[in-house]
């Protein structure tokens, strides 16, 4: 098993941990749980392939990505009470699966010609759109709307990769070190209460 293969996995049991842990929240029921951590775990991947013509998509040509989710979600639904020592768990699964999201979208974007802007975005999309979908149908606002230290640690991560990538860096070595400079940000930003600056109201 490769880094980046171990890594997309990791990030895919974080993701639907976050969804199904949003879904335990928000008191639905097991077959709402599975979904939500479904879409939140694959949800940003697909976006990002179905953009740059990669069909079909990662989850429909490897279903480990989906037994993982379903797993996990399974596991959280039942278990989520182990989880109570963790301050705000929902959060710091979020951040792990940021992480490693964003070096996947990012370094496959790359494997397919993408430019330094085009790459950015994958990443950002493949690190945020499921997590989007996780907070629409829990009926919250998006932490990508919000002042929340979120998409910009992915931004940063991206244009990272990008650098160490067009340096001749080690892929694998590049995509730990972004991934971990994107987790890092946004746990720091978490306890910190980092955020971006609103606009002025009167």
């Amino acid at each position: 098993m490769s880094v980046l293969y171990f890594l997309d996995l990791l990030g895919t049991a974080a993701f639907a941990a976050s969804g199904a842990l949003a879904g335990v929240q928000r008191k639905m029921d097991l077959l709402g749980v599975v979904v939500l951590g479904l879409v939140t775990a694959v949800g940003g991947g697909t976006i990002r392939d179905l953009l740059l013509g990669a069909i079909p998509p990662f989850c429909f040509t490897d279903e480990n990505y989906l037994y993982l989710s379903i797993v996990v979600s399974l596991l959280i639904f039942y278990f989520h009470h182990s989880l109570d020592f963790l301050h705000k768990p929902l959060l710091y699964f979020d951040a792990l699966g940021l992480g490693t999201f964003l070096v996947i979208g990012t370094g496959k974007a790359l494997k397919y010609d993408a430019g330094f802007l085009v790459a950015v975005m994958m990443g950002v999309i493949t690190a945020t759109a499921g997590g989007m979908t996780r907070d629409v149908l829990s009926d919250q606002v998006p932490f990508i709307l919000q002042k929340e230290i979120y998409a910009t640690a992915c931004i940063f991560g991206g244009i990272l990769y990008y650098v160490l990538y067009r340096f001749g860096i080690n892929e694998s070595l590049t995509a730990v070190i972004s991934a971990i400079v994107v987790v890092v940000i946004r746990v720091i930003a978490i306890h910190r209460h980092w955020s971006l600056p609103l606009a002025k109201v009167d």
